[in-house]
């Protein structure tokens, strides 16, 4: 391994600690190195905040080192006023000797034009450097700009005869396939994207909350599917926890935070999409996750298969254009990942 990608492995680490709260900006790492000692290190700030290659700079103590020094940053630096300014404008300020850039941006207010500008001003530019690492870094931002549409995960458990629920049950809760263990993980996962969806079945047979109670962390977005306008306030989708937003065909009430819909994944989409909302996970039920698979709508799906046997139910999803990336076992829950293509 070289020192450009060992120090480039350094900056995706902390990419990857900024994420959930950056969105929807990128989560960009950043890694200053001064004679091959690392100098400086910063991550994307929070939304609105500071970005990763300003966060970095402002650590470095010895501000005169900048000079002789190596900035490795994941993203292209910007080179827009956006929230805040420039940071290609910063990297020129401080005479940063080189960059080293690990993928473009595909956003078309930077997309090169960040390269361009430090070049223009002498500074030494390597880009590619763990370039499939960094880009898969930043699957939801390239997704959102380059697909017009938000990053798609799917999930669900499943019994091992291939079931995701019993036909009947007693209770208006759900039936848990997976292990505690297991469900505190998609709890993490709700955490870490920027919107839940589900859809009416989902909450009338299982009256979910959708939140992250299990895990330490932000709750996403609820949004539902609701083409009748049947769900009433009883239910816990609609309690004060978290922003919510219903897809339906009829609007029952003035207070109702309602989306106009026909009952398509494009929709979806579309509404995420001038939203500025980069990632949805989407949860439930069959019909629901069924429609996005059969529409090539989605970007990643993560399903547990159980030990439980159901016998008769719900079938599971059936995924197309697919590729297993791999399998962990979780007690007696497996755990897969899979890509589509």
């Amino acid at each position: 391994m070289s020192s450009d990608q060992l120090y480039m492995y350094r900056a995706l680490q902390l990419a990857k600690i900024g994420r959930v709260n950056a969105m929807p900006n990128p989560s960009v790492g950043a890694v200053i190195v001064c004679n091959d000692v690392i100098i400086g290190e910063g991550y994307t700030s929070p939304y609105g905040g500071s970005h990763a290659e300003v966060n970095a700079i402002n650590s470095v103590k010895n501000q005169e080192l900048l000079k002789e020094s190596t900035l490795y940053v994941t993203l292209e630096p910007c080179s827009h006023f956006g929230k805040t300014p420039p940071c290609a404008h910063l990297i020129i300020e401080k005479k940063i000797a080189k960059v080293v850039i690990g993928c473009i941006d595909p956003f078309v207010e930077v997309s090169g034009k960040g390269i361009q500008l430090l070049k223009e001003n002498g500074i030494e530019v390597i880009t590619g450097v763990l370039e499939k690492e960094c880009q898969q870094s930043h699957q939801r931002f390239f997704t959102f700009h380059l697909k017009k549409r938000p990053y798609i995960v799917l999930k669900w458990a499943q019994s091992a005869d291939g079931f995701i629920a019993p036909l009947t049950k007693d209770e208006n809760k759900p039936v848990w396939l997976s292990n505690a263990y297991s469900r505190q993980l998609t709890h993490k996962w709700r955490s870490e994207e920027m919107t839940i969806l589900v859809g009416k079945q989902t909450v009338l047979d299982d009256n979910p909350s959708l939140t992250t109670r299990d895990w330490q962390g932000k709750k996403p977005i609820r949004l539902f599917i609701d083409t009748q306008n049947e769900i009433d306030d009883s239910y816990q989708i609609l309690n004060q926890e978290a922003p919510t937003y219903r897809f339906t065909k009829i609007k029952k009430t003035v207070k109702d935070q309602f989306i106009p819909f026909e009952n398509t994944v494009q929709e979806i989409c579309d509404f995420c999409y001038q939203n500025n909302i980069q990632s949805v996970i989407v949860e439930g039920g069959r019909q629901t996750l069924q429609s996005f698979i059969d529409a090539g709508i989605w970007d990643e799906a993560r399903v547990f298969e159980t030990s439980v046997i159901v016998e008769q139910g719900i079938l599971a999803p059936v995924l197309t254009n697919f590729q297993k990336t791999k399998s962990v076992l979780i007690e007696k829950d497996c755990l897969h990942f899979y890509e589509h293509h």
